[in-house]
């Protein structure tokens, strides 16, 4: 059997990225505490519709903790108080009765907001299009076993592919920093032969775009590790460095010329 409890949610709200935000008191009632915090912001637009008032815009999509859509910043940290944890997953039972939820967006130049809780992350899709992938002419399809890989290589490369793109790691960086994201989507092909063709162009193209998006830089603070809902390493941003540092110094024509 749930309990139940009534809230008190300060929102952010804002009608475009023109216009200047603030902050909005709601009062939750009546909230389970088996309901997910997004079924939640979902009766608190329902009860707004039906007053006639603008429901509160925010991402969504899987509600599974897979798809990074579910962006909100709640009591100032990345997806709320439980770690490992996204929005979407995260329950009501993890707040109290009479308490305050402070909820806004991510909090970066770079991604700017679209409306109340939204915010553009096209900044992310474009770093992977500069060098997040792999051109390789394999013809056909070859058997998974052709290219032999040592299984701590393949489990430390399939570990830096789980990032799911949130942007957790922005929000919570002091300086709005995108390494973590760009990290991980460096080792996930850098670790493996098949990644081995672009490998120093892929570097030093993400990297470039990532500047050119305006992210910040990285002060090995470790906020982004504490607040990855999937728990992506800061060994990658590491491995970053190293590959960009020998971007500089080699090219993809001297390692096979």
């Amino acid at each position: 059997m749930s309990n139940h409890m009534n809230l008190t949610l300060k929102v952010w709200r804002q009608k475009n990225d023109k216009s200047t935000g603030q902050f909005v008191t709601i009062q939750a009632n009546n909230i389970a505490d088996d309901m997910s915090f997004l079924e939640m912001l979902d009766i608190i637009n329902d009860d707004l519709t039906r007053k006639g008032e603008d429901p509160i815009y925010f991402d969504h999509d899987c509600r599974e903790g897979i798809c990074g859509m579910c962006s909100l910043v709640i009591n100032g940290r990345p997806h709320g108080p439980n770690q490992g944890t996204t929005t979407c997953q995260l329950h009501m039972r993890s707040f109290h009765d009479g308490q305050t939820i402070v909820i806004e967006p991510w909090r970066a130049a770079a991604f700017p907001v679209l409306k109340d809780l939204a915010v553009d992350r096209t900044s992310f899709e474009r770093i992977q299009q500069a060098g997040g992938y792999v051109n390789v002419n394999t013809g056909g399809v070859p058997d998974a076993n052709a290219i032999p890989i040592p299984k701590v290589i393949a489990d430390e490369a399939f570990e830096s592919a789980t990032c799911i793109g949130c942007g957790a790691c922005v929000a919570a960086c002091k300086n709005a920093s995108a390494m973590l994201f760009v990290s991980a989507k460096v080792s996930q092909f850098a670790l493996l032969p098949q990644g081995q063709t672009e490998r120093y162009e892929r570097a030093q193209a993400m990297v470039d775009q990532m500047d050119a998006e305006g992210f910040g830089n990285c002060t090995n603070t470790g906020a982004c590790e504490a607040e990855c809902p999937v728990g992506i390493k800061m060994t990658n941003i590491a491995r970053l460095n190293r590959e960009y540092l020998s971007a500089k110094i080699f090219s993809e024509r001297d390692i096979h010329a």
